[in-house]
């Protein structure tokens, strides 16, 4: 069963919620130690720094350094992004990455696809690939959670990797499920990273399927 809520938020309150999400990560990125700057993300391969450098992408690169760069990937968007992620993570101090994040909070950058909610969802994603990872307890607003769960969609789905064939995701801290199977259980956060393709580490899940998506010690 998927859950429906009564209203669907505007885009200038999809805006405001984006700029808030903005300040405050650029809070949590101002806070952390270096060794936690250069500490494992949920993002394969990237750490922190890479996280954070790739969060502010949109708001430092034009459209056409954005189409030079796609090109010298030979078009590959997941080449390009992970260029300019370890480019710009090596290139700039945290303090100027957590800068990037706040100084652009009202930028209205979003995807290539999916509108000002998926740029939301980039920034709440991304924050948590980066809090999740290194066990900071953050807890993203319900009003925010509940734009992007109600996002969700095959198509979103197949876009991010995200395998849930056979799986019902249940909140424990929300009224929402979605999907039908075999019930996996975690607060709506943890849920939302499964539907973005993400591991979790192991213990925030509960359910018979849950182990498909922990993440294995090698990956940090």
């Amino acid at each position: 069963m998927e859950n429906v809520t009564a209203r669907k938020a505007t885009k200038a309150e999809v805006r405001a919620a984006i700029a808030t999400e903005r300040r405050e990560l650029a809070d949590v990125l101002d806070g952390l130690r270096p060794d936690q700057w250069n500490g494992p993300s949920l993002c394969a391969g990237w750490r922190v720094r890479e996280v954070a450098a790739h969060m502010s992408m949109g708001f430092r690169l034009s459209l056409p350094a954005t189409l030079g760069e796609l090109a010298r990937a030979r078009g590959s968007l997941h080449r390009m992004t992970d260029r300019v992620a370890r480019r710009d993570a090596a290139a700039h101090s945290a303090a100027e990455l957590a800068a990037f994040v706040r100084d652009n909070a009202d930028h209205r950058w979003t995807p290539p696809v999916g509108g000002v909610a998926a740029a939301l969802g980039h920034d709440v994603v991304h924050g948590l690939d980066i809090t999740v990872a290194l066990g900071l307890d953050r807890r993203v607003p319900e009003d925010r959670l509940r734009i992007l769960l109600d996002e969700i969609r095959p198509s979103s789905l197949k876009f991010f990797g995200a395998d849930l064939d056979g799986v019902r995701l249940c909140a424990e801290d929300l009224d929402w499920s979605y999907g039908s199977g075999s019930p996996v259980y975690g607060v709506a956060q943890d849920l939302l990273l499964l539907a973005f393709g993400r591991r979790l580490p192991a213990g925030r899940l509960r359910g018979e399927p849950s182990g498909r998506f922990v993440r294995a010690a090698t990956e940090g």
